[in-house]
């Protein structure tokens, strides 16, 4: 096999259930599984990735989900059979994983941290031989955008990727900038399952990563954004 077939989701919120996930030998979630936080809700979120067929599948925390910073000692055992990841990665395949789920301050949701010094802390603990790049929230001026225009990105992040330049950059956080787009080298992508209205109607994103680490991600299907308020 040359390449392997990545399958990417995020910001499902509970509606783990309505989505349908194809086929692939990755799955990623890029965190907001939950709604409110609880424990139920992340074992409710966890099972339901844990039945599905990938051969493995990789999982962050998102800001929703509150428990993974709260109660991490109870997390360990809801996350049997999945490989979650935070300021840490995974190599598959010859190829290297990273996620993390922190972005800059918003309300006071989890795993926030002020924009300057402490997000770039966190940052600067990625490698720079990453193939896969697995934020919760996007960097700064790319798939950024909210319904009232602005971007809410992060700059630091965005330097961390030009450092690094992974092959793919998943995140999601931003639901109204559900999308792909390649720059220099790297494709990023906004996975938001939810739109704007909390609809799971965007689909699935599927790319795939050859394993010769030359050779660029590519996007094999995306479907439209639906950023209805």
């Amino acid at each position: 096999m040359s390449s392997l077939r990545v399958v990417i989701v995020s910001d499902t919120h509970g509606f783990h259930d309505q989505v349908e996930i194809p086929e692939g030998d990755i799955l990623i979630h890029a965190g907001d599984g939950c709604s409110r936080g609880t424990l139920d809700e992340a074992a409710a979120w966890l099972d339901a990735l844990r039945r599905l067929p990938h051969a493995h599948k990789l999982v962050i925390a998102g800001n929703h989900d509150r428990c993974f910073e709260t109660t991490p000692q109870s997390i360990r055992g809801l996350t049997k059979g999945l490989t979650y990841l935070q300021d840490s990665e995974v190599t598959i395949a010859g190829l290297r994983f990273w996620g993390a789920p922190w972005q800059p301050w918003f309300l006071s949701w989890a795993f926030n941290l002020q924009r300057g010094a402490p997000i770039a802390q966190k940052w600067a603990l990625i490698p720079d031989d990453i193939d896969v790049l697995i934020t919760h929230g996007p960097p700064a001026g790319i798939l950024d955008e909210t319904w009232d225009t602005r971007s809410v990105g992060c700059e630091d992040l965005l330097r961390v990727t030009q450092r690094i330049r992974p092959r793919l950059h998943v995140f999601g956080h931003i639901h109204e900038s559900y999308g792909a787009l390649e720059r220099e080298g790297t494709l990023f992508v906004n996975a938001s399952t939810c739109t704007l209205g909390y609809q799971p109607s965007q689909a699935p994103v599927i790319v795939d990563l050859p394993r010769d680490r030359t050779k660029p991600a590519s996007l094999i299907h995306i479907g439209p954004r639906v950023s209805k308020r």
